[in-house]
């Protein structure tokens, strides 16, 4: 019988790191005018195949639940400007915007995906 994490598969992992990765990005954006604010991202491929390889952890009993990962996005990088400021930052408000928009519409998807498979298993609970 497959467990509640395995019918939801990555996309709850993949909800998570979205939203991890949202926040950094906000964070950039609102540093933008910062002297000496570094920008950061993460790789969210690299974070992703992380959880695809760590899969369920291990339980020491029969009634434990297993749980599908670990907190995702532990590693953040620093991201490499294009233009240099005179100041150090290293935000370019154009990429961020840009990085920030493709990631909440990945967010969105990721949550479509979610919620389909959570109404499935709602309408096989209660047998539609």
């Amino acid at each position: 019988m497959k467990g509640i994490a395995d019918t939801l598969g990555l996309h709850s992992a993949a909800l998570m790191l979205r939203n991890k990765r949202n926040m950094i990005l906000a964070s950039n954006i609102s540093n933008a005018a910062t002297p000496n604010f570094k920008a950061r991202d993460i790789n969210f491929e690299e974070e992703m195949a992380k959880a695809q390889k760590s899969g369920p952890m291990t339980t020491t009993h029969s009634h434990h639940i297993p749980i599908a990962m670990t907190a995702p996005g532990k590693d953040v990088l620093y991201r490499q400007n294009i233009n240099a400021s005179m100041d150090g930052n290293t935000v370019e408000l154009a990429v961020e915007q840009l990085e920030f928009s493709e990631n909440a519409m990945r967010y969105q998807t990721s949550l479509t995906f979610l919620n389909n498979k959570i109404a499935g298993l709602m309408s096989a609970i209660k047998g539609e």
